[in-house]
């Protein structure tokens, strides 16, 4: 069949079709006249090429599964090649939707500090506080922090929300206890929790317990704490407005990629696409994690149950 007719029964341009054939995935028959004919399996090919595109693969992506049909397989992804080109760009979307949001995390708390800078609200001095609306449901232990006790924290570096970065496990292996406590997210100031969120057990109440941990930071101190963290998935900048806006005086550390939570296998849950760190706490001494609070309920009384932990160390 003529060019005009292959293009036209594969569903492209005759543009697109040409584009194939100098990229050498569509090889037409030529008449003794020079012309080319296009067979039945040049329109499958070119088929099977159109809806690569559309998925966002490139020409070149496409390659293995134009060579699987022309071995005369019935699919373009019945060979081994084919499964693997399409696990390569599933991976490089995952990195990618990673990147975009970290970028949007921080884009939104670059325009959250913008718009409150000049407009800071209660003096210094003050530092707000935060209540848990009732009836919220009690977590269970579901089991999927019991194999943590025991192990060695990771060497990971990750960035506070002051910009500095922070080698967990290094701080970790100062005198005393490190306290690394594991939110979901905080709120942001104007814009919604995710829809359903105060019916997942042990997801509302980051903000109140980032409070009390801020508000009894001299005590666990005092009662062998050598250093307190927050950690979540959130953004740098978003931790510094939040920092700024709570009045923390412990670092508040970023892990968008999620690092310490492949490396430890945290438990998460997943909330309309995303996905959120349960809530637990590490104590850490020497490098080790010597204890786990999980569940937690309530988190604003979370900051107390450390406090009381460590004085029993104490004794």
């Amino acid at each position: 069949m003529q060019a005009s007719e292959a293009a036209r029964r594969a569903g492209l341009g005759l543009k697109a079709l040409r584009y194939y054939e100098a990229q050498g995935l569509v090889v037409p028959a030529r008449l003794p006249n020079g012309y080319r004919d296009y067979s039945e399996q040049d329109v499958a090919l070119c088929r099977q090429i159109a809806q690569l595109r559309s998925l966002g693969l490139s020409t070149e992506q496409a390659r293995p599964f134009v060579e699987c049909l022309r071995q005369g397989h019935r699919h373009g992804d019945d060979c081994p090649e084919s499964l693997a080109a399409y696990q390569a760009e599933i991976s490089r979307l995952d990195a990618l939707m990673l990147a975009l949001e970290a970028q949007r995390d921080e884009l939104q708390a670059r325009l959250y500090h913008a718009a409150r800078r000049g407009f800071s609200g209660a003096p210094a001095a003050l530092a707000p506080t935060y209540g848990l609306p009732p009836g919220l449901p009690v977590p269970q232990d579901d089991g999927r922090a019991a194999h943590l006790q025991g192990l060695d924290i990771p060497a990971l570096t990750l960035t506070a929300h002051d910009g500095s970065e922070v080698n967990i496990r290094a701080l970790a292996q100062s005198p005393g206890y490190t306290v690394l406590f594991i939110y979901p997210t905080t709120g942001v100031p104007g814009q919604d929790l995710p829809q359903g969120w105060n019916e997942i057990p042990g997801a509302r109440g980051c903000t109140p317990e980032a409070c009390s941990f801020r508000d009894l930071l001299a005590d666990l101190r005092a009662a062998g704490a050598a250093a307190v963290l927050g950690f979540s998935h959130q953004g740098h900048l978003y931790q510094a407005e939040l920092a700024d806006r709570l009045r923390l005086p412990y670092p508040l550390l970023s892990d968008p990629e999620r690092r310490l939570g492949q490396a430890l296998d945290l438990p998460t849950f997943e909330v309309q696409g995303e996905t959120y760190y349960q809530r637990l706490t590490l104590m850490i001494r020497a490098g080790r994690i010597e204890q786990v609070f999980y569940p937690i309920f309530p988190p604003n009384e979370h900051a107390e149950q450390v406090l009381a932990w460590l004085a029993a160390q104490q004794g």
